[in-house]
């Protein structure tokens, strides 16, 4: 998470030694009780844009993540074929 603090921020994964936002709209309230798990975080208490963080300068993850919730870590989480349109405007926060 960037840009905010340990628990919540603008998310990130590393995909072939790459940075990438995750975009919102590839992005529902069972990934993010996956990635609070994985952060030692707790329950997701809110799924929001990218306004309460700002934008981020890395590429877009447009693939949507289909966690279904139980798993220990986001990488573990199927990834659809399906792409999303995404602007930097769109990025996923926690908190």
């Amino acid at each position: 998470l960037v840009g905010g603090s340990h628990c919540s921020g603008r998310l990130e994964i590393l995909h072939n030694q790459t940075w990438m936002s995750v975009c919102d709209a590839a992005f529902d309230q069972q990934d993010a009780e996956v990635v609070c798990r994985e952060l030692d975080c707790g329950a997701p208490v809110q799924v929001l844009g990218a306004a309460a963080v700002g934008k981020g300068d890395t590429q877009m993850w447009t693939q949507e993540i289909q966690c279904r919730g139980n798993e220990s870590q986001i990488h573990f989480c199927p990834v659809s074929s399906t792409k999303h349109d995404c602007s930097n405007d769109d990025l996923q926060v926690l908190l």
